[in-house]
């Protein structure tokens, strides 16, 4: 027994060895390669108009990088010659998320058809050998795909232009031509890149930086979904939720390969959600204003908060939530508002709302199945406008949301009232982004966590595969130079795979809901609630 517990450590130990000399070499080598190629590469102050995103450009050659520099599709961001946007790991990517994807999916069956009696079980040693393995190679791989694949072109030279921008005044971000139309909550972490990135020993690591706070939020996220699961699943069950998170090809496109933020929006959602259902509403409310202020998809869960406190029936924790939230807010956004009016931050969330006007933004939903992709959204359809439909089917969501929320008759329904608020906005309103259903695949182990029905699992999967697909196809479309998707073929399965995965999301939540909180258990290896 003994000797099988050493071979487990030490087959659990190189991987991380092996994942450390790997990340050591690439940046060295990525060092190296930024000297040789010094001087190629302007470093500039602002960004695109000023800072502000180009509202739909077509091709990347109509769109200028800080300084009016064309934007390089193989090497968008100043960082060596070993950077490159990804189309050279295309293969590999995708040969991963398949392989990914059928493993998952095999596991899951295996699953379901376990015999009454057999239990996969890991001794308490190997499973924090194993748990310590997971994290460090996961984080250590990021590293080195967030080297050597610069990402995407426009956004990480925006996000740079911003970072130098808030390092250099932070109080005066908002003021004049260095404006952005990014709440202020994520300025602060741009500042603190910003700082990092102007040191000339790590200006070659700028790129890096600008994305290692999603990949930290990956692991955060991980390492909540982890402590959360071990609570009320098995040890073994619990590592497999925080390696589905962990290695899951949606996760690893968005934060480290394309260099979006969206991860730690992620993060700061899943714990306010958490928070909330573990009965900390005051804490559970500063997040949910977090998330907010971080990006105005915040504004999507804000009804979470608000069944919660009907739910309750307190005055008292009405009162302290809008204390809370209150604070929470002047706190975050007086220190940009020394030269204005604190009331500039409802200016900018009207300006970029409106920003994209559009059925659809590349978002394979079901505006995209209606041909409706970069579409007016002030056109009309069905007797009434694109916008108004997306509305109509904004306050349907909601009120289902609430209805399973309020049938389930328990606070750990908030999770699942959560995804069928943003998978529904995202497949069923309007100017959506192809990033936007990001945080479905946290949010639906979450609910798996608390609800514990196998059937999750096979939903966190489809909403991983659907993610993924859409964030991908996008991504390099863009660095190819087209702005918007030019297969006919998946797009349209993507988003009738969107649409189904919605549909069983409500017959598993009202399912669910009808059950007696009591049997909630599933079958599986489960610690009683």
């Amino acid at each position: 027994m003994k000797f099988r517990n050493y071979g487990f450590r030490i087959a659990a130990v190189l991987p991380i060895i092996l994942s450390l000399l790997l990340s050591v070499y690439v940046i060295i080598n990525h060092n190296i390669g930024n000297a040789a190629s010094q001087g190629t590469f302007v470093q500039n102050q602002h960004g695109p108009s000023f800072g502000q995103r180009q509202n739909h450009p077509r091709s990347m050659s109509n769109v200028k990088s800080p300084g009016n520099l064309p934007l390089q599709p193989m090497h968008a961001m100043p960082g060596g010659r070993e950077a490159t946007a990804g189309s050279n790991y295309n293969t590999q990517i995708i040969v991963y998320a398949i392989t990914f994807f059928l493993v998952v999916l095999a596991a899951y069956f295996a699953l379901i058809r376990k015999k009454a009696g057999r239990k996969f079980s890991i001794s308490h040693g190997n499973q924090r050998m194993l748990l310590i393995t997971l994290f460090f190679v996961g984080f250590l791989l990021r590293i080195v795909l967030g080297i050597l694949i610069a990402g995407h072109p426009f956004d990480l030279n925006l996000f740079r232009s911003w970072a130098t921008s808030a390092a250099n005044n932070l109080s005066q971000f908002y003021s004049g031509r260095n404006s952005s139309d990014y709440p202020p909550l994520y300025i602060y972490v741009l500042y603190i890149v910003g700082k990092l990135g102007s040191l000339k020993a790590l200006n070659p690591y700028f790129t890096l930086f600008l994305k290692l706070p999603s990949i930290l939020a990956d692991m955060g996220t991980a390492l909540l979904l982890f402590k959360l699961s071990i609570k009320y699943l098995s040890p073994e069950l619990s590592i497999l939720v925080a390696a589905l998170y962990i290695f899951n090809p949606a996760v690893f496109v968005n934060s480290t390969i394309w260099g979006q933020v969206d991860s730690f929006f992620t993060l700061i959602v899943i714990a306010g959600i958490v928070l909330l259902t573990e009965q900390k509403l005051v804490y559970s409310s500063i997040l949910f204003t977090a998330a907010v202020l971080m990006k105005p998809q915040g504004i999507i869960f804000l009804p979470i908060l608000f069944f919660e406190l009907v739910r309750r029936k307190r005055l008292k924790d009405i009162v302290r939530v809008l204390i809370t939230s209150a604070i929470t807010a002047i706190l975050l956004v007086l220190p940009f508002s020394t030269n204005d009016n604190i009331l500039w931050i409802f200016k900018l969330f009207t300006n970029t709302i409106g920003e994209y006007p559009y059925a659809t933004v590349n978002a394979f939903n079901f505006f995209y199945l209606l041909g409706a992709n970069y579409t007016k959204d002030s056109l009309t359809l069905f007797l009434v406008s694109y916008h108004v439909l997306g509305i109509i089917f904004i306050v349907l969501t909601t009120l289902t949301a609430w209805l399973v929320f309020v049938r389930g008759k328990k606070r750990r329904f908030g999770p699942a009232a959560a995804l069928i608020l943003i998978s529904g906005v995202f497949i069923f309103s309007t100017r959506m982004h192809e990033r936007y259903l990001f945080p479905a695949v946290a949010l639906t182990i979450l609910a798996f966590i608390y609800l514990k029905d196998r059937r999750l699992l096979l939903l966190a999967t489809g909403f991983s595969i659907t993610s993924f697909v859409n964030t991908y196809d996008i991504l390099y479309q863009t660095i190819a130079g087209i702005h918007q998707s030019t297969s006919s073929v998946i797009p349209v399965i993507t988003s009738s795979l969107n649409v189904i995965l919605f549909i069983y999301l409500i017959k598993i939540s009202f399912g669910l809901s009808e059950i007696n909180p009591h049997k909630l258990n599933d079958t599986l290896d489960t610690k009683k609630n």
